[in-house]
């Protein structure tokens, strides 16, 4: 595929997405979300790719929206939103593959909560994450109000999101939004390290627990319980499951196919 904003690769079963808009800080034009959204469709069809990796070009993860062009766009922001933030952040839970923020650098607005969204965030070590909008007068989107609360909790997502303090990624591994934190110049490494080991992986397992996990937000226990039951029966249908039982008892290591 040819992309003009994005960078998209495909080794190893491994599809990476790196945000390219180095002069703006990777900050988002429509352009750039649409070329996102096509790479991550991609990404979900593709058998080939079994683990993909969000991250940024140059200096910086992802610094937000572009205000030149939101400012263009006058006051219709909720069509930006709508189009440009939402369909990214539904289609990195519902991809039924794990998905890998490699926060590279400054991650401010929606660059930061792009990455929250994802089932992991690995963050360089000088990584500041933004909850800017309040700076300009605005509400945290792209699923900031949904996830930071759960995540980080209802005090400490107010602070974040009122204040828009710059939080550091120790202080972000602390809340719990980051999985963990590299040195700057092994945050890609330890990023594909990972994913190839996902990789690896039952994918179809991997997928049906995001499944689980998303559910989890706002099922009653008896749901949750009822969904844990469905989904198992279709893990257990998988050609991975067969694959790992068969090797366990033969005491070898499994080859899955994310089948």
């Amino acid at each position: 595929m040819d992309f003009k904003h994005i960078i998209f690769t495909l080794k190893d079963n491994v599809g990476t997405i790196k945000l390219n808009r180095t002069d703006v800080l990777n900050s988002f034009n429509k352009e750039m979300a649409e070329e996102t959204q096509e790479a991550l469709k991609e990404c979900e069809k593709n058998e080939n790719v079994r683990a993909i990796i969000i991250t940024g070009e140059g200096r910086a993860f992802c610094a937000g929206q572009d205000l030149a062009e939101a400012m263009k766009a006058g006051s219709d922001l909720a069509t930006i939103v709508k189009k440009q933030y939402n369909p990214i952040i539904k289609l990195i839970r519902n991809i039924e593959k794990p998905v890998i923020a490699a926060v590279n650098g400054v991650a401010a607005g929606a660059g930061a909560n792009i990455a929250f969204a994802c089932d992991f965030v690995i963050a360089a070590k000088s990584t500041l994450f933004i909850q800017s909008f309040s700076k300009i007068g605005l509400i945290p989107d792209s699923g900031g109000t949904f996830f930071l609360p759960r995540i980080a909790g209802f005090a400490r997502a107010t602070a974040m999101m009122m204040l828009g303090d710059k939080l550091t990624s120790e202080k972000a591994l602390e809340y719990g939004l980051v999985y963990k934190v590299a040195d700057d110049e092994n945050v890609i490494s330890e990023a594909n390290s990972l994913a190839q080991h996902l990789a690896k992986m039952p994918t179809r397992g991997l997928g049906l627990t995001k499944k689980a996990l998303n559910n989890s937000y706002y099922n009653s226990l008896n749901e949750q319980l009822s969904l844990e039951e469905k989904l198992q029966d279709e893990a257990g249908h998988t050609k991975d499951y067969s694959e790992g039982v068969k090797a366990f008892l033969e005491k070898r290591k499994p080859q899955f196919t994310g089948k």
